[in-house]
């Protein structure tokens, strides 16, 4: 009975440990700062035709552009991108949503990157771009 008992315990140590020794290491969420972010319309191919959503209402067609700073030494993938865009009435044009898009990857440094976003027809001009960030992964996570 004591045999068995030390076994069990023995071989529960060695699962332990072996899990331990032979566990990948942690993809660690990275921010990502992002600046100088401004917009644009669309050209024309990817504005054409463009709607909200709902698909019910006319929208008008923009790309965010900006600088990504990855103040890390490795490349950063699938950073999600986060802020809040509002209209000159102060309105917010994505409601009740501050997930925008991605970047699939930032060297370290400081690179470029742009995201499509569709904004109802009806919301007022300029829009106003505000607390943009990014985060993202040290390895690849989606494939």
């Amino acid at each position: 009975m004591r045999l068995r008992s030390l076994t069990v315990v023995f071989i529960s140590c060695l699962i332990a440990f072996l899990s331990w020794v032979f566990t990948p290491p942690a993809v660690a969420l990275t921010q990502i700062k992002l600046f100088d972010v401004t917009y644009k319309d669309c050209p024309p191919e990817l504005a054409q035709g463009a709607v909200i959503s709902s698909g019910s209402a006319a929208a008008n067609c923009f790309i965010v552009t900006g600088k990504a700073e990855n103040g890390t030494s490795k490349t950063v993938y699938d950073a999600d991108i986060f802020g809040r865009i509002y209209d000159a009435n102060n309105d917010s044009v994505m409601q009740n949503r501050t997930r925008l898009g991605s970047i699939a990857e930032v060297p370290p440094g400081i690179s470029d990157f742009e995201l499509r976003i569709s904004v109802p027809a009806n919301q007022p001009l300029p829009l106003k771009l505000k607390q943009f960030k990014a985060a993202g992964f040290s390895g690849q996570v989606r494939k």
